[in-house]
């Protein structure tokens, strides 16, 4: 028999983020979250995203073992904006069992139908486009990045069982990085960067303080991503919590800032020395000593980074500004010894992102799924 609870308590939440490091033990592709950082996702006094969103997590129980888990939020602003009114599921796990997967999603259902009268339901998703989304559906060989999710096989076989159907999928790519610079590529950015009278701001310049630069990077991310699949401009409560939650990984050997002559950012581009390694080495935790080789993984060499985020300020999108933030990150990978980059999820109809790697051989090696149905 299966118990599904619903879990509030630092406790149960704990042992609900904790959970995919039991049902993945062994698997050489599972890469851990931050404990920390999930449990403080949950809790109403630190994300602020509870400012216009209500959650609840739930656990499935066997015989007094946990064998499943899943998250049921109402995002009423995301809502609001696309006119309907769902269900977003997120942190879906759980065994290869009919029963136990029956169980979650009814609990889940049950609660955004009784308290937030949701018609439809639809993820993994998270409270915003900065937290892990998708479900993997391909590329189960790869190891996921310390910032997605990863998951089994079976569970695309348990969505469509469940009477889910696609609402809209991401790829990712691994890149090969030339060793040499693309001239191309240095043409069109220098040529944009004079004619336009633009300049690069350098991490830890006295132009700018590194906050600032974080705090432009997030107002610009409002203005770039809203036009996307279920995007919801931050508040400025969230860009604060993304803000100090993005400072540790900034590196000048990885990212670039552009800004125009008024001072105002116009795009950028931030990587993140791989922290696959260093992630399942301290299985999620960073103290009392896990800080130490994600220290290393940030300072020390690394032959491949992940790419987080670019964003070009919309009314300049076509101008030519995304060569300058791609030519100069591939000088600095080159005069650091990167050979490799690993995307993100990219929406598949995202033209305009994916276009920034043709000019880099490349391999599209997974694909993540967002499911929908009807509750």
């Amino acid at each position: 028999m299966v118990e599904v609870k619903a879990v509030s308590d630092r406790k149960g939440i704990r042992t609900f983020v904790e959970y995919p490091q039991k049902l993945y033990a062994g698997n050489p592709n599972y890469v851990p979250d931050l404990i920390a950082s999930r449990m403080e996702d949950f809790d109403r006094e630190k994300n602020p995203a509870f400012e216009y969103c209500d959650a609840q997590c739930f656990l499935a129980y066997r015989d007094g073992k946990v064998v499943g888990r899943i998250a049921a939020i109402h995002n009423t602003k995301a809502n609001q904006k696309f006119g309907k009114n769902y269900l977003t599921l997120s942190s879906i796990d759980f065994i290869d069992d009919d029963e136990v997967v029956d169980a979650l999603f009814q609990e889940a259902f049950k609660w955004g139908k009784e308290k937030h009268g949701c018609t439809h339901a639809h993820g993994p998703l998270g409270f915003s486009d900065m937290d892990p989304e998708g479900m993997l559906i391909d590329g189960f060989d790869r190891r996921g990045l310390f910032y997605t999710y990863y998951n089994y096989p079976y569970y695309a076989e348990q969505m469509q069982r469940a009477g889910f159907a696609k609402e809209v999928d991401w790829v990712e790519c691994r890149v090969t990085i030339p060793q040499e610079r693309i001239p191309r590529l240095q043409k069109i950015s220098n040529e944009v960067l004079r004619r336009r009278k633009l300049h690069i701001v350098e991490l830890r310049s006295p132009e700018k303080p590194i906050r600032q630069l974080a705090e432009d990077v997030f107002n610009l991310w409002n203005e770039t991503y809203k036009v996307l699949f279920g995007v919801v401009p931050m508040t400025r409560r969230q860009v604060e919590k993304y803000v100090a939650e993005f400072l540790p990984l900034l590196n000048n050997r990885t990212t670039v800032f552009v800004y125009n002559e008024a001072e105002e950012m116009v795009g950028f581009g931030i990587c993140s020395p791989a922290l696959e390694e260093a992630q399942r080495s301290n299985k999620g935790r960073m103290f009392p000593f896990g800080w130490i080789p994600m220290l290393r993984a940030l300072k020390g060499k690394n032959d491949t980074v992940d790419l987080l985020l670019i964003g070009v300020r919309p009314d300049l999108q076509m101008s030519g500004i995304n060569a300058i933030i791609i030519d100069n990150l591939h000088e600095k990978m080159i005069q650091n010894g990167v050979k490799y980059a690993e995307t993100g999820p990219m929406l598949e109809l995202n033209d305009k992102v994916q276009a920034q790697l043709k000019s880099f051989p490349h391999e599209q090696h997974k694909r993540r799924r967002c499911w929908v149905r009807d509750i």
